[in-house]
């Protein structure tokens, strides 16, 4: 073809022109040989698409149940992991095996601020603090109809007169060292369990929200969940005011 004959040409510096306006003509055909390269390829990839819908159609549901299953397993592994420490809980440790890695919050998320102050003044002396710096935790949190972070941050400080630290205690979590807040992992189960929406269903839906959240991840998430509700499902269970015990 000729425009393969013009990509050669163009990619060895020895046959590019000297001639600036003729560098501008050449650079101009290039672009567009890439666009119609480009809408060919957008054009074979719906053919593709249209074909393999043709051909796979009567097995989507099969597929659908082998994702679920999936899911099911992952969210019974997640619910069997021992809780973690609460100490060094902003550390970020190295993820397990087969886990995605956690990636840093959308920027251009509204972010909720608060900060938790040890107080102005030493525990152990009475000295007045100074501050050494900041430990910031972000926690992605769902409002109804959109997404927040609340970013919560604590000072480091230290007494000017005996050097001792002070920092505020970190405020409990639903899942420690994870970033869900409540209103979000809330906002997961009903989706899952009361709307039966999957988890890779929601996981294309918080994407077309600049929101990227891998199937794993939030079979992670609910199995952490389940295991922290199952004290309050028992409760439940065995109360005769509840499920109509008499």
């Amino acid at each position: 073809m000729a425009s393969d004959r013009l990509l050669a040409c163009s990619t060895d510096a020895k046959n590019l022109p000297n001639d600036a306006a003729a560098l501008k003509g050449l650079v101009t055909t290039l672009a567009s040989e890439l666009k119609s390269r480009d809408i060919l390829i957008e054009k074979l990839k719906h053919q593709l698409a249209g074909m393999r819908q043709h051909r796979f159609g009567s097995r989507s549901e099969a597929l659908d149940q082998l994702t679920l299953t999936l899911e099911d397993e992952e969210i019974a592994a997640a619910a069997q992991e021992p809780a973690p420490d609460d100490a060094n809980t902003d550390q970020a440790a190295t993820p397990p095996k087969g886990k995605p890695k956690r990636k840093p919050l959308p920027g251009h998320l509204p972010r909720n601020e608060t900060t938790l102050s040890p107080g102005d003044a030493c525990g152990h002396c009475g000295g007045k603090l100074k501050t050494l710096g900041d430990d910031v935790t972000e926690e992605l949190e769902y409002v109804p109809g959109r997404f927040v972070v609340n970013r919560i941050v604590r000072p480091r400080m230290a007494c000017t007169c005996c050097e001792t630290f002070h920092q505020a205690a970190l405020p409990s979590r639903p899942i420690e060292r994870g970033r869900p807040g409540p209103g979000l992992l809330a906002h997961i189960l009903v989706n899952k369990y009361a709307d039966h929406s999957p988890l890779y269903r929601q996981s294309q839906i918080f994407e077309r929200e600049g929101i990227d959240l891998d199937r794993s991840t939030l079979a992670d998430w609910v199995g952490k969940s389940t295991a922290l509700l199952e004290p309050l499902a028992d409760a439940i269970v065995s109360s005769p005011h509840v499920l109509g015990h008499s």
